[in-house]
């Protein structure tokens, strides 16, 4: 059994299907499953799947794609969401995204930081997205010593991952270790402790080998675990047992 420990499940992508989809989720091995929050709205939606579906979680946040959304108003939403529902069990996902900067650079930077002041106020993890910005990103979670979480869909260096880990972090690794390219993340993945490894799909983005180009959906995840395991030296049954509860611990469930 697999812990999909991020999913955007509420994404467009699975208008037609998607109800359908996480009814047999649990037969095709989902133990459990995070769906996070990529704006107050998609955070709204994460938070009702949850009242549906025992097996779902959900974290609320704004991205940095969504990082102008972020105000008072939009941070007591995600306040009352967390203590009032006991299924939401993170912040995130937050951070920072200079690939395309469509919000300015100081809009993420002050969004991230309210928001992982807010983890640090109800004493959640956080779920992080970090893209092409590791030195403002690392500052900033220097600045917050008591909040950890995750580092998803991870792209940083070997160094960095140690730094995050011997602060407590995780890191979360996809599709994109199933990818012809991807020597820096097998890099990691490979000699960082399994037991900061968790493993999440980002669907229905990055679909793994051979379904890339394709909607990911959970039910691939078993390939990334194929792939962890062939880089561990073990088999994608204990990857899938050590990770399941990597997650567990992550999120405190």
């Amino acid at each position: 059994m697999i812990f999909d420990t991020h999913a955007h499940m509420d994404d467009r992508a699975f208008e037609e299907d998607r109800e359908e989809l996480l009814s047999r989720l649990p037969q095709e091995g989902i133990a459990l499953l995070m769906n996070p929050g990529c704006s107050q709205a998609s955070s709204l939606a994460a938070v009702e799947l949850t009242k549906r579906y025992d097996y779902l979680y959900a974290a609320v946040g704004s991205h940095p794609d969504a990082a102008d959304e972020v105000n008072e108003a939009v941070l007591d939403c995600y306040r009352s969401l967390c203590r009032e529902n006991p299924k939401v069990k993170a912040i995130g996902e937050i951070g920072l995204d200079y690939h395309y900067e469509d919000i300015p650079r100081d809009i993420q930077q002050r969004a991230f930081r309210a928001q992982m002041e807010l983890a640090r106020e109800e004493k959640l993890p956080v779920i992080v997205h970090e893209r092409e910005a590791h030195e403002d990103g690392m500052n900033i979670v220097a600045e917050f010593p008591e909040v950890t979480g995750v580092f998803h869909c991870y792209s940083g260096s070997l160094e960095m991952a140690k730094w995050l880990i011997d602060r407590g972090w995780y890191i979360g690794f996809g599709g994109v270790l199933t990818f012809k390219n991807a020597r820096k993340a097998l890099e990691v993945a490979a000699n960082i402790p399994l037991e900061r490894i968790v493993l999440e799909t980002d669907c229905p983005y990055m679909a793994p080998e051979p379904f890339r180009g394709k909607r990911n959906d959970p039910g691939k995840l078993y390939r990334v675990a194929e792939k962890l395991a062939q880089l561990r030296g073990l088999t994608a049954e204990e990857v899938q047992t050590v990770t399941l509860e990597n997650g567990k611990a992550l999120y405190r469930i």
